[in-house]
């Protein structure tokens, strides 16, 4: 497996990736696969955050996971929201995951971002060094969110960036 910044030819197989991991019977198009076509069409698209796992082992390479970062801000000041990342069901349990994470985070430490926010489960999460944000004076844009919400310090970070975070828009419309 590799990962590396997505291209427009993997564009489609992104967005597939996406909704096979997140389809259920009754969401055969599910509003992860939405948001990220509205998130490629917004201001706080990255494309330089938009990461791809390639399975390389069969004849052709095949994309088999995405993740994205797009502009978020806390009081107005830029940082990172992350999501949504998918791996395919039949690659998920490999490693996937895990390999696109570390890319996408490395590539925001190195551009300069403070920080990265996301939704998720604390459990997973905390491996990659996230915490809930209101230990860091992080607030998440729904309270009730609590220590789903949460947020990776990188490098340029500073303990007086405080505020309430605020996704790209197409998180608010979800």
């Amino acid at each position: 497996m590799l990962t590396r910044r997505e291209t427009p030819a993997d564009v489609s197989a992104a967005r597939a990736v996406i909704a096979a991991a997140f389809a259920g019977p009754d969401t055969p198009d599910p509003v992860e696969a939405t948001l990220l076509d509205a998130l490629r069409a917004c201001e706080g698209w990255l494309p330089e955050l938009s990461y791809v796992a390639i399975d390389n082992g069969g004849e052709r390479d095949e994309v088999v996971g995405h993740v994205v970062c797009t502009r978020g801000h806390i009081d107005g000041v830029p940082a990172l929201g992350l999501g949504p990342i998918g791996v395919r069901p039949d690659a998920q349990g490999l490693g996937t995951g895990l390999a696109l994470m570390h890319a996408v985070l490395g590539a925001a430490d190195a551009l300069g971002e403070p920080l990265v926010a996301l939704l998720g489960s604390p459990a997973y999460y905390g491996r990659f060094g996230f915490r809930p944000g209101t230990d860091l004076g992080i607030l998440p844009p729904d309270p009730a969110w609590g220590p789903y919400f949460q947020v990776r310090t990188l490098t340029t970070y500073a303990p007086n960036l405080r505020g309430t975070f605020k996704y790209a828009k197409p998180f608010e419309d979800i």
